[in-house]
């Protein structure tokens, strides 16, 4: 029995190592296929793909890179340093986004390639360090850490986009918000703000769901 025990316990680590390599593979392919399509030259001529690129580094890649590099680590028992990386990088997140959408910023990274680079880069440094602190613990006080992480991301995120969905007349310099898909500039920037409100904090809001049902089953 003890013999079954220890083999059940490989293939559930094996398994999971797998699954990991996996997500940890597909985060870091759509991670170039964002950085290397048409999106960052269209996101410095208007707002709906920068949002679309940014999303899609913080929201889709990122956590599939979180997800893979905390498979293959272990994850820590301790509750003082996981609070301290929550709230670290709950902060930083919310500097980094809020941050590159003040007009100034996201002018700057639209006109210089090395402040895109930058915008870019921190971007994901923020989408890594948000999902791999709110799931890096092992315990019911973590995961507790974690449900509050995410949900402070989800409100601060669809508040920002809330805001650019209803600003009456463009933020942006008009040279950089040119408008894409057939919209006009100030009908781009909108729909910039609604894919931030819903697709930028629905999946902060799952990760809390998901670390929430974590609690209660722990």
């Amino acid at each position: 029995m003890e013999g079954r025990g220890i083999a059940r316990g490989g293939v559930a680590s094996a398994r999971r190592r797998s699954f990991a390599i996996a997500a940890l593979v597909a985060g870091t392919v759509i991670l170039c296929a964002l950085w290397l399509s048409p999106l960052p030259a269209m996101s410095r001529r208007a707002f709906s793909p920068h949002m679309i690129l940014h999303l899609g580094v913080t929201v889709v890649a990122a956590p599939l890179i979180a997800v893979g590099l905390l498979g293959l680590g272990k994850r820590s028992a301790g509750t003082d340093r996981p609070l301290l990386l929550a709230v670290v990088a709950s902060l930083f997140e919310l500097v980094v986004v809020w941050g590159w959408h003040a007009p100034a910023a996201h002018e700057a990274a639209a006109a210089r390639d090395p402040v895109f680079v930058a915008q870019q880069l921190s971007f994901l440094a923020a989408g890594l360090g948000i999902w791999t602190a709110s799931f890096s613990g092992a315990s019911r006080a973590q995961a507790g850490i974690g449900v509050l992480a995410m949900m402070f991301t989800f409100t601060h995120m669809a508040m920002l986009g809330i805001l650019l969905s209803l600003a009456p007349d463009l933020i942006y310099s008009p040279i950089y918000c040119l408008g894409a898909w057939g919209f006009d500039p100030l009908d781009d920037q909108r729909l910039g703000g609604a894919l931030m409100a819903v697709f930028g904090g629905l999946p902060y809001l799952l990760g809390g769901i998901v670390l929430a049902f974590r609690l209660v089953r722990e």
